[in-house]
């Protein structure tokens, strides 16, 4: 016959491992989470935005026993200015605009954040059409005053900008074609660090939306593994690249490698000239 204090014992050890049991499974999710977070390749689908797939991060839910979550620590400091006086401007077109950059010559565009200057040398001779629509928004004031909505990092690592609305969402209501996409610079499934490169809705999956590029661009601030799927039309100047990384080194919102940039990015005035 077994005591109530034997029963007790028992109840209270099988009571032990069921928490220990507990535990152990919400660390192997929190680990395959990261793990998931490390090695996701992003994609720029939906609304232009970099981002990785939804709910790959759910954890499933929680019990009482198990431990207690990590703290979330504080915001570091913001290492960007306050952003000069201002308004996006809502501007919205009908088709893109008629092609007239010299595809024989370089063109540079100039981004005055509240972080510091990032020259972009960008090639019309391959990409055309994306230049001359950068030449074309920018000579408009479109990207003045609109901040770079989105830091992700990882296996992808880019600040991504060009959205009036902030939201991921935003275009100027035409779109480009994809171009360049056979860059050599692009072999091996990696974007360079330095490479600026068009957002777009392509969904590899399903093979629909090529051709879908508006005004969204990302920053390539550390080589990043992505298919060669986004439109590479210029490259960080070296001094530009020093202020590119101080933004990524103040990393982003949601701490799960993909989420708002914690420095304060705001394009106080975009300039395009030849080079």
């Amino acid at each position: 016959m077994v005591s109530q204090e034997q029963r007790r014992k028992q109840l209270a050890r099988e009571k032990f491992l069921r928490q220990q049991q507990r535990r152990e499974a919400a660390r192997r999710r929190r680990r395959i989470r990261n793990a998931v977070i490390a090695g996701a390749v992003a994609l720029v689908v939906a609304g232009g935005a970099v981002s990785y797939a939804a709910g790959a991060f759910d954890d499933g839910g929680s019990t009482k026993d198990e431990a207690a979550p990590t703290p979330t620590p504080s915001k570091p400091e913001d290492p960007c200015e306050k952003a000069a006086p201002g308004k996006v401007k809502p501007l919205s077109f009908k088709k893109e605009p008629a092609l007239t950059v010299d595809k024989s010559a370089s063109y540079r565009m100039k981004l005055a954040t509240t972080c510091g200057d990032m020259d972009i040398d960008m090639d019309a001779a391959k990409a055309p059409h994306t230049v001359n629509s950068f030449k074309f928004l920018v000579d408009k004031g479109y990207l003045d005053h609109t901040r770079c909505h989105r830091l992700t990092a990882g296996n992808v690592n880019v600040l991504q900008c060009g959205d009036p609305k902030g939201t991921g969402e935003g275009d100027p209501g035409y779109t480009i074609p994809d171009e360049n996409l056979k860059d050599e610079r692009l072999k091996g499934g990696v974007y360079p660090a330095g490479t600026v490169a068009m957002a777009n809705k392509y969904k590899p999956d399903t093979k629909k939306g090529r051709d879908s590029g508006g005004s969204q661009f990302f920053l390539v601030y550390q080589d990043s593994q992505l298919p060669p799927d986004y439109t590479p039309f210029g490259k960080v100047s070296d001094a530009g690249m020093k202020v590119l990384k101080k933004i990524a080194a103040a990393g982003e919102s949601s701490g799960q490698g993909d989420g708002t940039p914690n420095a304060t990015v705001v394009i106080d005035k975009a300039t395009v000239r030849k080079s």
